[in-house]
Order: structure tokens, then C-alpha cells, then sequence
């Protein structure tokens, strides 16, 4: 038997929002979006969650991403990042995610955080998890600043792409790795594993969960990483086994929805429903 990994998606899976949602408040503020942008972003969350993301709207997403960053400087976002990521993502961490993850990690198994979200929000993220390996979007950059091109685009079937190089360089047995998400987008990703799990799925997920056969999970209790919740057990994992990218088209879309809502004080962090 070869070597095992469980992959998560990020977004609604591990936590319990878009990755790069919470950051939009800040990126606005910080002068790298517009008003503008937030419309547009506004419309493409609109149009996702009601009929999902096909290969031409991802790929219009991710040149409308690449033309959105294009002269951003990189350490402008990293450290927005940084400053933020405690009140802005801790709090949104799922518990039953968290418990797993360490499981998994106590079993014997890496974990890989696969995500559509940039590389500078998803390997942050990572950390506080306590994940190193990370598959994410990555942008080209020049001389400190995102040159307006997609070196890769962690989306659809590029995740499996990236899985596959993995397991192929570290020697893992797909078919004895888990993968977890929400999304129907990521059909292919839990497709390529031995033992895929839907997790909060989308309506397309989950028929297509049905379909297959997959076990269904239910995450419903985000809370800080530094009160995880001990004395609720870990899921178990044979119990399991029977998205700078697009969450940033997302992520923008928060702050349309709230300012529509006119509430007088947008900057406070956003309830999970």
C-alpha cells in the first residue's frame, strides 16, 4: 500500500465562507477594488450559486481575476492577509473540519488544502490549521507586483492536474486517499481519490453524491481555532470514508450584498447563517 493523503477544498468545506470573502471588506478599504468591481462581483456570486461554474464561466472568471490584480503590489496583499486573518477567519473555522484534519494528520496521512482562492490567502489559512502543503492559484508577479497573468489556476480539473503531480512526486495511492468538498465544481477532484466525502454539499453535489454512492458530511459548528471544541468527538475517519482566484470574484460580492443591506456598520465581520 503506498503512502495516503486527504485533500480538502477550502471554501464552505474547512471553513464556513469564501476564503477570500472576508478579505474584500479590507481590500476595498485599501484602495484595490472598486465600486465597480464589487457589481461585477455581485453578479458572478449571483450566477454560481444558482447554476454553478461550468470550464467558459470559470475561465471567465479567471481572466476577469487576472485583469482585477494586475498591478497590485504583492506585499500589499500578504500583509492585509496577515492582519486580518485572525479576526476575519478563525472565527469561521469549522470544528468538525478541524477534528478531522487532525486525525487524518494523527493517522499517519499529509493533508493538502486545495483551493481556487491565491496562493497568499490559502497558504495563511494553511498555517493556522496547521497544514503546510497547499494547492492554490497562483499569479505571475514582476518586480513585487501581479503582472495581470495566471501562472495556474487551481479550478475544475487543474485541481486534479496538481493532485496527480502530487501524489506521482510523493508517492501517495490515490486510490487509498480521501478528498472532502462542497461544491459540484469539484466533481473531478472527488472523483480522482479512493474515498471522496461531500461536505455541506451544493444541490449538484449532492445528487451527484447520491449517485455515486459517497458518504455525505455535515459541518455546522464554526468556531476559533483556539477553542476547538474537545469534548465533542472527532468525526470518524472510516465513518468519513463510507474557488486572488475565484473565491475572490466571490469574496468582493460581500460587500455589495451588505451595502445594499445598508447596514450601519459594514466593517464588522458577517454572520454565518
Amino acid at each position: 500500500m503506498g503512502r495516503s493523503a486527504a485533500f480538502f477544498d477550502l471554501d464552505k468545506t474547512v471553513i464556513a465562507k469564501s476564503s477570500a470573502l472576508a478579505f474584500g471588506r479590507p481590500f476595498f478599504r485599501d484602495g484595490l477594488i472598486s465600486r465597480r468591481d464589487v457589481v461585477q462581483a455581485a453578479y458572478s456570486q449571483l450566477m454560481f450559486r444558482l447554476g454553478g461554474a461550468d470550464d467558459q464561466t470559470m475561465a471567465r472568471t479567471r481572466d476577469y481575476l487576472a485583469r482585477l490584480c494586475a498591478g497590485w503590489q504583492v506585499d500589499q496583499v500578504r500583509q492585509i492577509v496577515a492582519e486580518t486573518l485572525h479576526e476575519l477567519i478563525k472565527p469561521y473555522v469549522y470544528a468538525e473540519a478541524a477534528a478531522l484534519i487532525e486525525e487524518h494528520q494523527l493517522a499517519g496521512r499529509e493533508v493538502v488544502l486545495v483551493s481556487a482562492s491565491g496562493e497568499e490567502m490559502v497558504r495563511p489559512i494553511g498555517a493556522q490549521l496547521g497544514v503546510t502543503d497547499v494547492i492554490a492559484t497562483r499569479m505571475a508577479v514582476e518586480d513585487g507586483r501581479y503582472t495581470g497573468e495566471v501562472e495556474f489556476y487551481a479550478a475544475g480539473a487543474h485541481k486534479v492536474t496538481a493532485v496527480r503531480e502530487l501524489a506521482a512526486a510523493r508517492g501517495y495511492d490515490l486510490a487509498d486517499c480521501y478528498a472532502y468538498s462542497d461544491s459540484i465544481s469539484d466533481l473531478p477532484l472527488l472523483g480522482c481519490v479512493g474515498l471522496p466525502t461531500a461536505v455541506n454539499p451544493d444541490r449538484g453535489l449532492r445528487r451527484a453524491a447520491a449517485e455515486h454512492g459517497w458518504p455525505i458530511l455535515e459541518f455546522r459548528h464554526p468556531v476559533p481555532l483556539g477553542r476547538r471544541l474537545r469534548e465533542r468527538p472527532a468525526v470518524p475517519v472510516a465513518a468519513a470514508a463510507v474557488g486572488v482566484g475565484v473565491g475572490v470574484a466571490l469574496g468582493l460580492a460581500w460587500y455589495g450584498r451588505h451595502r445594499r443591506a445598508r447596514a450601519p456598520h459594514w466593517a464588522r465581520p458577517s454572520q454565518v447563517r
